[in-house]
């Protein structure tokens, strides 16, 4: 199939922009992979020290010439979708034993939950935790004693958080290992339900944790396709999974026999093999313009219009937000899962999921199948579902058919002709607009601004009844170097609200929604954000902003010079506590949210 011309022209326009850095990158891995193994060049003390507690893999280490997978883990009991990882490096090294390979926890990275610290001031760290996690694994890579690495992670910034540490070692292999999705529990359209009873008044404390409990309800990944689940949909997307890796649940004999076939297909695939596939090559423009278009055809989460080029610059490739509203013109959406529809991760899965996916993008010319991925030949590999043969992993084609296209549509036929991600751009700067989630009768928004600096403010304005009215609500302040760009998903429920009322509701702010921002229009990320002198710190309450996705654009309907003439208004006092003021320095040093918001990669000047 032909590619489309727009994926080709926006894939051609990145690889030229990125040619200088993408070109320096690459030096970086082919110095690192000419090395060679470097536990070879180890001083005995340092190699005793590496194996003194490998136990009954001590004689294979010593003797150098068995593979060695480094496992980086981001297992805690806490966040749901990780308590499964607590017995994987085990089993894994069981399974690199099968192959004469021996494995070693390389190292742990952090993994916050990101639900458990919505509306929390917690939440200023999770973006950050992102940079944590990135620097967690270079700490876990530079011990110099892998050949390969498997990566134990999925929620929201640890994929991305891995992928950037990672790609700074880009001469080894590396595989991300999912562990799948809890079971399907209260459908995830009646937890919203719930939730907007309870901000009315209507329901109380113990019938929302009763559907709180019902929805998030034992191990796995929550089942909304949120930033947790479009990260395992991108890591498919880019072939950095085994194939159709991404939604077997947890405790399964198949899951079990996916990890296993990752931790062979690691073994495979390194230095000195006939088919060396370090992750600097894999990640190439090719890779990211493939996750970019998977994330628009299934409407997945806002937050990858940070993450996306954060992960590119980590391999020397430069993403804009230009590039993923051209890629939105061209992508159709073809799935139709909560928070854009009613069905959940598990129901996406059954209808044809990830295979069926791959398969209708390859055969509408809208994704690169020639890249290199860590299995099979092409991303054609991709378009097909694991099951057993007995104890066996097989792999079947694709359905040519989605077996549910309530859920999941062929290209011919899609739920909407664009990607529902829309850079919106105007005198207040540039932002981004998830329109897939949204009716299209409420992509233009025209209302007078009401203005807040946290979003306990605008909860309690609506508290008090003085939301109910058409208006735009303002939060700034909320950018990556204000406070760490936390996610703001507590205002969804009451912002719904009044748009049910009948109300037209806006939100624009410098901050970030969640992987599950819903139903009332949002312009997120704005930027420049409002710490020094953004122009969202210019808007007073009564401005009137029209935001409008059909045309892209965002803007306060007022003299240019007399907006740009006013004082802008000063932040809040910087808040400590929760251990935020140990993040000072992230903060200072962020970028963009268009670059990424990354300190680290603006401090490496990457």
């Amino acid at each position: 199939m032909t590619l489309n011309p727009t994926v080709e022209a926006v894939t051609a326009r990145i690889i030229e922009r990125s040619r200088g850095s993408r070109g320096r990158y690459l030096e970086l891995v082919a110095r690192e992979a000419d090395k060679g193994l470097n536990r070879h060049n180890l001083a005995c003390s340092n190699l005793a020290h590496a194996f003194a507690a490998a136990e009954g893999d001590k004689p294979a280490i010593r003797a150098g010439k068995a593979f060695n997978i480094g496992i980086v883990t981001a297992y805690n009991d806490m966040l749901s979708a990780h308590q499964p990882y607590g017995r994987y490096p085990e089993q894994m090294k069981i399974f690199a034993r099968e192959v004469g390979a021996t494995a070693q926890v390389a190292g742990g990275v952090p993994a916050m939950c990101d639900g458990v610290t919505q509306g929390q001031s917690s939440m200023e760290l999770s973006l950050f935790s992102r940079d944590t996690i990135a620097l967690s694994t270079a700490v876990a890579l530079s011990h110099a004693m892998y050949d390969g690495v498997a990566m134990l992670g999925i929620c929201d910034k640890i994929v991305p958080g891995l992928l950037i540490g990672a790609l700074r070692f880009g001469h080894l292999p590396t595989v991300l290992i999912p562990a799948g999705p809890m079971p399907s529990g209260l459908p995830n359209k009646e937890k919203q339900r719930i939730r907007q009873l309870f901000v009315e008044g209507k329901v109380g404390q113990e019938e929302l944790l009763d559907a709180e409990s019902a929805s998030y309800h034992s191990p796995g990944t929550c089942t909304f396709y949120g930033t947790a689940n479009s990260n395992q949909m991108m890591m498919e997307m880019m072939g950095l999974h085994v194939p159709n890796a991404a939604f077997a649940h947890p405790g399964t004999k198949l899951r079990q026999q996916l990890t296993r076939a990752a931790v062979h297909r690691l073994t495979e695939i390194g230095h000195g093999s006939n088919d060396f596939r370090p992750i600097g090559h894999v990640v190439d423009e090719r890779a990211i313009v493939n996750a970019v278009v998977g994330l628009l055809a299934t409407g997945g989460s806002t937050n990858h219009a940070l993450h996306l080029p954060a992960i590119a610059r980590a391999a020397g490739i430069l993403l804009d937000w230009e590039d993923m509203d051209q890629l939105s013109g061209a992508v159709p959406l073809i799935a139709n899962v909560y928070p854009a529809g009613q069905a959940d991760v598990n129901q996406f899965h059954e209808a044809g999921g990830m295979a069926f996916t791959i398969r209708e993008l390859l055969g509408a010319g809208l994704v690169h199948g020639d890249i290199l991925t860590v299995a099979g030949e092409t991303l054609g590999d991709y378009a097909a579902e694991p099951g057993l043969d007995g104890d066996a992993l097989v792999w079947t084609p694709a359905p040519e058919q989605s077996r549910d296209e309530s859920i999941l549509r062929p290209v011919s036929a899609p739920f909407r002709a664009d990607g529902g991600m829309r850079l919106v751009k105007g005198n207040l700067g540039r932002g981004t607009f998830k329109t897939s989630a949204v009716d299209p009768s409420r992509w233009t928004i025209e209302a007078p601004a009401r203005v807040f600096e946290d979003q306990a403010e605008v909860n309690a304005a609506f508290k008090a009844g003085e939301l109910d009215r058409d208006v735009v609500v303002v939060v700034r302040f909320q950018g990556p170097r204000a406070n760490g760009m936390p996610e703001l998903h507590k205002l969804t429920p009451p912002l719904g609200v009044l748009q049910d009322k009948g109300f037209k509701v806006a939100l624009v702010t410098d901050g970030r929604m969640s992987g599950a921002s819903g139903k009332v229009p949002a312009a997120i990320h704005m930027s420049p954000e409002a710490l020094g002198g953004g122009p969202l710190a210019r808007v007073r309450d009564g401005d009137r902003i029209r935001l409008c996705a059909v045309n892209g654009t965002i803007d306060v309907l007022m003299n240019h010079a007399e907006f740009m003439a006013r004082e802008p208004a000063q932040p809040p006092v910087e808040a400590d506590g929760t251990g935020r003021e140990l993040f000072a320095l992230f903060r200072q040093a962020a970028g963009t949210a268009e670059s990424g918001a990354s300190p680290i990669l603006e401090a490496a000047g990457l």
